[in-house]
């Protein structure tokens, strides 16, 4: 047995989700991403004396939005803080939080893993805060350049309990974390755009042990992969440490996605450092039990029903469910796609075959896909009829459709020539044909080479220019061959 074996890891992750609000947390300064450096700006969010800062109500409402999503507790009255730090990019010298009284308490997020287990991730709070500005490092070869206009915008954090016990099921969670915020379109997910950004509190200890290990925090992980490689780092590092014989110290590190390494970046502050107090300039935030059901009723169907509706009523596979719910503009399509057919798997695969194929060979979202999904469930409807080939569908019809918006399926099917001959009559003419010219074969056949069988049909097939209906060919050659 290895000596990692000895160990598990005990893991919490604290993410911060940047919200999709209009303005910024505590003043009216636009909150959008890729303006002019320092545009975004105001004598509030640049901390000049004497400016107050308000709540933003559309922030308020998110949170109380990811709070029911996860079947968290709401807090009626919500108390703000000052959490005071070196902010180099945050020009009061301290962020306005929650520290004591947090808009959400509990709550948990299921993520499934690799293996189809799901994991239940408990959730200690989600608190309202504002971001710090960015400091840039790359465009100054002598000095740090600082752009404010990140400075200020509404954040949740959302805080798990120690919970995980790798890097694949921290990968797993926040996988499941970037799809509620997407669907309930309180955040876009995006982590290259520092949209949601992660750090990762880890420790280790015997397996067996109940008490917790010396916790260390890892911080600048840009993706979703990069969390995962650093988790997995720092708990072989760490016990690396504890074989040695040495102390594990409770520090900040950071992550080098280069190496796939982590690294010290300072000693890790308790919360007294921190030195919270009540934050004097506003007043307490009041949630009344009649809104928190108005946001509610305004909830969209959350993935994790998308996904018990598609795998149970519709009879679909987890793996189809789980592509089908992965961005939530899909599932709406596919919902819609539902409505005029029952033909679910086919909906299906046609969504994650021939309609991903084409968005994807023209680097489109289905946002941008032009074909209504009325008009989709036109072309399934001619297949499951037999009266196209699922390869004259997918190859012909479905790109001609596309690009001519407004036609029905069957004329443009009529006016390709692809509607399949089912006659018995005529395709029986054709199949007397070509046994005719291969008499040959037929003896093989009729010898016991059954798999020319094949051979047979597509020849016929040839010869009606691919439109007879291959199963009525199949099922006339294989009885014209039988008979002996």
């Amino acid at each position: 047995m290895s000596i990692y074996d000895k160990y598990e890891a005990v893991i919490g992750l604290e993410c911060h989700i940047q919200l999709l609000t209009h303005t910024k947390m505590y003043s009216n300064d636009l909150a959008e991403y890729g303006a002019l450096p320092n545009t975004n700006v105001s004598v509030v969010s640049l901390g000049h004396p004497g400016t107050l800062p308000m709540v933003n109500k559309r922030a308020v409402e998110f949170a109380v939005r990811l709070g029911i999503a996860v079947n968290a507790t709401i807090r009626k009255e919500n108390q703000f803080a000052r959490k005071n730090y070196f902010y180099a990019d945050l020009p009061k010298g301290y962020q306005i939080t929650q520290d004591k009284t947090p808009i959400c308490n509990g709550g948990y997020i299921i993520a499934k893993l690799k293996d189809g287990i799901e994991k239940q991730v408990n959730l200690t709070r989600i608190h309202m805060e504002e971001d710090a500005g960015k400091s840039l490092h790359d465009i100054d070869p002598f000095e740090t350049l600082v752009d404010l206009n990140r400075a200020g915008t509404p954040l949740l954090e959302i805080v798990t309990e120690p919970d995980l016990r790798s890097g694949e099921e921290a990968y797993a969670y926040l996988t499941e974390v970037r799809k509620l915020v997407r669907y309930l379109d309180i955040c876009d997910g995006n982590m290259e755009e520092g949209s949601l950004r992660c750090d990762a509190n880890i420790s280790v200890r015997l397996k067996g042990e109940t008490a917790f290990g010396k916790k260390v925090e890892v911080k600048n992980m840009n993706s979703f992969r990069n969390v995962q490689r650093a988790i997995d780092f720092e708990i072989k590092r760490q016990i690396d440490v504890i074989e040695n014989g040495e102390p594990i110290a409770g520090e900040t590190r950071s992550f080098d996605a280069v190496n796939g390494s982590t690294f010290t970046l300072r000693s890790k502050e308790n919360a007294n450092d921190y030195r919270y107090f009540p934050e004097p300039d506003l007043l307490p935030v009041l949630v009344t039990s009649d809104y928190i059901e108005k946001v509610k009723a305004s909830l969209p169907v959350l993935p994790s029903v998308l996904f018990k509706t598609y795998t149970e009523e519709y009879k679909l596979s987890d793996y189809d469910a789980t592509q089908l719910t992965e961005l939530k503009e899909v599932s709406a399509y596919y919902n819609e796609l539902v409505k005029h057919t029952t033909n679910y798997k086919g909906a299906a695969n046609w969504m994650l075959g021939t309609v991903r194929s084409y968005m994807n060979e023209r680097a489109m979202t289905i946002k941008e896909f032009a074909m209504p999904p009325a008009t989709l469930a036109e072309i399934i409807a001619l297949v499951d009829a037999q009266k196209v080939s699922v390869s004259a569908a997918q190859q012909r019809l479905f790109p001609a459709m596309v690009e001519t918006p407004g036609a029905t399926a069957e004329e443009m099917a009529q006016k390709l020539d692809l509607l399949q001959n089912s006659d018995a009559g005529e395709l029986g003419a054709m199949v007397d044909a070509v046994l005719a010219k291969m008499p040959e074969k037929v003896a093989e056949y009729r010898g016991g080479k059954v798999g020319l069988l094949g051979m047979f049909v597509g020849q016929v097939m040839g010869m009606s220019k691919g439109k007879a209906d291959p199963k009525v060919v199949n099922q006339l050659v294989k009885e014209k061959l039988d008979k002996a």
